[in-house]
């Protein structure tokens, strides 16, 4: 096993802790549906890894915790379906969990549903590196509680929306579990998806030399996201020194 694979099995494995740590947590309500990827999508989230993770990417980009059209169906962290399989290339891995909402099934690789946050997310890195590539050779994709929480109804919740002791517990867990990986990955720049997962990088990261940025949340929920978020995003991000401000691929 070469210095690479060692270090994958090394994030493999702090994944598969924080599995662990999660499924110890006894949700209260307004949760009432946990679906835990990392558990049901575990082939699939580390196939990820695998093919794509290197040690010091520049830049993580960090979104919050998975859509159900998203990481819930494929594993991978805004894994839109369409995406995943055409341009990842990952197209199994997932074993659907027997509990889960009826307005929310777990169909993996076969979901006919486009989760627009993730689309919009990786439409962006891949219209300026339309090689998987070229992307990850400097950059990477996680979520900080890779855990899809819904309410009785079927409704997404949010970290911030769980009871206020799960919400802690939660966030005590996923700090813990951020800063173990960032301190094996040594990312420069870490970019959170929204201002949920910036505040928790910074609360996480306090003391290290990674310098923390935001981009505006791609969900459809935020009507911001809704007039030309490619273009915001990207706007941000050269303002940040993260991209370049020339248009060509890098």
């Amino acid at each position: 096993m070469n210095e690479n694979d060692l270090f994958i099995e090394q994030v493999k494995k702090e994944y598969r802790r924080l599995a662990d740590e999660m499924r110890e947590v006894e949700f209260r309500a307004p949760v009432a549906y946990v679906y835990r990827p990392l558990d049901y999508a575990r082939a699939a989230h580390e196939a990820y890894l695998q093919r794509y993770l290197h040690r010091r990417p520049r830049v993580v980009f960090l979104g919050m915790n998975p859509g159900p059209y998203g990481m819930a169906q494929t594993g991978v962290p805004f894994g839109e379906v369409a995406t995943v399989k055409d341009w990842l290339g990952i197209r199994d891995g997932v074993v659907p969990p027997d509990l889960v909402h009826s307005k929310k099934p777990v169909d993996g690789f076969s979901c006919r549903r486009s989760e627009v946050s993730g689309r919009r997310l990786w439409g962006l890195f891949r219209k300026r590196f339309p090689d998987p590539m070229s992307f990850f050779s400097a950059y990477f994709v996680l979520n900080y509680c890779p855990t899809l929480f819904l309410s009785e109804s079927g409704a997404n919740l949010t970290p911030v929306q769980l009871e206020a002791n799960d919400r802690r517990r939660v966030q005590g867990i996923c700090d813990n579990s951020l800063k173990r990986v960032m301190n094996l990955l040594e990312p420069d720049f870490l970019v959170g998806i929204g201002k949920y997962a910036a505040e928790r990088a910074v609360k996480a990261l306090e003391g290290t030399r990674i310098r923390i940025g935001t981009i505006l949340h791609p969900s459809p929920a935020n009507p911001k996201a809704n007039r030309d978020w490619a273009g915001e995003a990207e706007k941000s991000l050269v303002d940040l020194g993260v991209w370049s401000s020339q248009v060509a691929q890098e």
